[in-house]
């Protein structure tokens, strides 16, 4: 579903900035301790269970009412940019952080380059517009369950997205719980993010200009190329995915280094449910006439995943059109 001209998208640029507003207001009038304030006491000596109440509050429940106002779940797509950054520094300024300052100021640096990264991905995949289109997964749920995806959506869409993001962040949430000194894992940890962050730009950008390369064929009436298999997509059918999850299993490493190991489970239930959204990719691509041979072939040769060295199999011979 599109975002519709020009009036459309600043309609969404001005939801975008707006439905953040009531988490920032509540926090920047309750959160600071006050004597005689039971809230603010409360919210003052409980970050991670205020993290998930405006969580569920602004974003599962606002951005769930605006989505059926608009009959398009394109919010979350976008948000899925930013609520780190905005996580990071709720748990940095909250009056019950402590943190080493260089471990601090690495964390902010890494994730805004992360965010810098994904969210300009985005806009240039949309187009340089605002909620131009919705996810292609939801667009196709929203076909599967028909007059009940209204009630559906809140759980597939948003929910869900408490889970993920929640638990992928508390990474961010241990490097404020702690002053321990530096050491050499948060050094590896660092790289890791960076090695992660680059490889996921370089695998868009790459795709990106792939996908602009057949469509000024298609314009032209020229054939186009049915599957990238130039850089990074040499080595690996999701090089892309690959660096998107070695940059949160790179901010795991900071808490496994602060003795939060345990924190290892959201990381490990992004990268569960980015392997089903590979399956589903590869789906979509094969039910596409015109490029589901050229992708088995794909598949056969090159790694799903994790980039390696390609597997010699002959080409089949091209069939007389």
């Amino acid at each position: 579903m599109a975002g519709g001209g020009g009036g459309g998208n600043l309609k969404n640029m001005v939801i975008a900035f707006l439905v953040p507003l009531p988490s920032i207001l509540f926090y920047l009038a309750f959160v600071r301790p006050q004597d005689d304030d039971p809230v603010s006491s409360w919210c003052a000596a409980h970050p991670l269970l205020l993290a998930n109440a405006l969580f569920l509050l602004n974003v599962d429940v606002l951005f769930w009412l605006v989505g059926l106002l608009l009959g398009n779940n394109w919010l979350i797509d976008l948000y899925w940019t930013v609520i780190p950054v905005m996580l990071l520094h709720y748990f940095r300024a909250h009056p019950a952080a402590v943190a080493n300052a260089a471990r601090s100021a690495a964390a902010v640096a890494l994730t805004w380059v992360w965010s810098a990264r994904l969210t300009h991905n985005y806009f240039r995949r949309e187009g340089w517009q605002w909620g131009k289109q919705e996810d292609w997964r939801f667009s196709e749920m929203r076909g599967q369950y028909g007059k009940t995806w209204w009630w559906m959506s809140f759980f597939a869409v948003y929910l869900s997205q408490q889970v993920f993001l929640i638990g992928i962040c508390l990474p961010m949430y241990a490097i404020h719980s702690s002053d321990q000194p530096l050491g050499i894992w948060d050094l590896v940890a660092t790289m890791v993010c960076i090695a992660g962050v680059v490889i996921a730009y370089f695998a868009d950008t790459q795709l990106h200009e792939f996908v602009t390369r057949n469509e000024k064929m298609k314009q032209l009436g020229e054939p186009t190329v049915p599957t990238l298999e130039d850089g990074l997509w040499g080595y690996s059918r999701h090089p892309n995915y690959f660096g998107e999850q070695l940059w949160w299993w790179g901010v795991y490493l900071f808490a496994w280094n602060l003795g939060q190991r345990w924190m290892f489970i959201g990381a490990l239930v992004n990268s569960m449910c980015l392997g089903y959204v590979t399956v589903l990719v590869e789906r979509r691509m094969l039910k596409q006439e015109h490029r589901a041979e050229a992708y088995r072939l794909y598949q056969k040769r090159t790694s799903v995943l994790i980039p390696w060295f390609r597997k010699s199999i002959p080409e089949p011979k091209e069939k007389e059109t």
